[in-house]
């Protein structure tokens, strides 16, 4: 079997399978990877064991300039010629910027895919994932498609952080939804790039995290049509650093400075800036009675404290002080 072929184009260590038709994908994977070669090999694996999948590539961006040992995974992967498509090394470090390289790589590279996907590399899609997807995207004519990620707890877990939402998808049922959240199990229509722009996340949450959710906000706000299926099945391995209580309280944390991030971005005129100081006085004794609910309903004082996390992180934001957990260092 002939071998991958490498190249330098802009210090980006382009690696193509053999053979590469840019011509034949339907449908693009972009896998982001930064420093998770032994998740990113599980990531290709079920990939590479997708049924009854439309023609489609995979493009993986390599978010570590200086290590690149995913690069290095993703060649072998194209090299044994059970997956077809590209990896690049991305050097500007950032979740936003690498999903951002991919998304502009995918659609430049295979002009005739009409749908761009993207599953993270600490994932593994079920086997009719893929095909999942582009049915429901073609079936409904949704412009966003959005499936579940679960967790797959690596280690002895608590139950007290097992169910926490932290870990769980934020809809349950196939259908219409006003928006998804996030890219780790996602689907875009080549027309959502055309109106919004091939490097759609912004910048501005490059190490906060949220761009996703930014960039889904925006799709909302377009018009654009979003589509769940709950049968397109993806799960996450969540290490044992992350079940942790401290861990899951930092993410609620985040959760309330990227809300508000959001928010300010997208408030419009003195109303919207009013809209804004209106949930930030607020936001305390709404946490108080959802805590009060969440402890009453589960029983369980680590779910009742994600509420309280998530306005304590909006206060935070409003007073300038936020988490970078995407910067090189910080990454778990």
């Amino acid at each position: 079997m002939e071998s991958s072929r490498s190249e330098t184009s802009e210090d980006r260590a382009l690696v193509r399978s053999a053979g590469l038709d840019l011509q034949a994908a339907r449908a693009v994977v972009v896998v982001p990877t930064f420093r998770r070669p032994a998740m990113l090999a599980d990531t290709l694996a079920s990939l590479a064991g997708q049924r009854d999948a439309p023609p489609f590539a995979v493009v993986v961006v390599e978010n570590d300039a200086a290590g690149r040992e995913g690069l290095v995974v993703a060649a072998q992967w194209l090299a044994r010629g059970t997956l077809s498509g590209l990896a690049f090394v991305e050097s500007a470090q950032g979740n936003v910027h690498a999903i951002n390289a991919g998304f502009a790589m995918a659609l430049a590279s295979f002009p005739a895919a009409e749908h761009i996907l993207m599953i993270d590399d600490d994932e593994v899609a079920s086997p009719e994932w893929l095909a999942r997807m582009v049915e429901a995207a073609e079936r409904e004519d949704a412009d966003v498609v959005g499936g579940p990620v679960v967790p797959c707890f690596r280690d002895e877990t608590p139950a007290s952080l097992a169910r926490h939402p932290v870990f769980w998808p934020s809809h349950v049922r196939t259908g219409p939804v006003p928006m998804i959240y996030g890219t780790g199990n996602c689907l875009m229509r080549r027309r959502v790039f055309d109106r919004l722009g091939h490097r759609p996340l912004d910048p501005r949450f490059n190490f906060l995290g949220g761009g996703d959710m930014d960039f889904f906000t925006r799709c909302r706000l377009a018009g654009l049509r979003s589509w769940w299926v709950q049968e397109a099945l993806i799960t996450e391995t969540v290490p044992a650093e992350r079940a942790r209580v401290g861990w899951v309280l930092r993410r609620g944390l985040r959760i309330g400075s990227i809300n508000r991030a959001v928010d300010l971005k997208h408030a419009t005129g003195a109303a919207g800036g009013a809209r804004i100081v209106a949930k930030d006085v607020a936001i305390v004794p709404l946490a108080l009675l959802r805590a009060a609910v969440a402890l009453v309903r589960t029983r369980n004082p680590v779910v009742a404290a994600h509420p309280l996390a998530v306005s304590a992180g909006r206060l935070a934001a409003w007073a300038g002080v936020e988490q970078q957990p995407y910067r090189a260092g910080n990454v778990s």
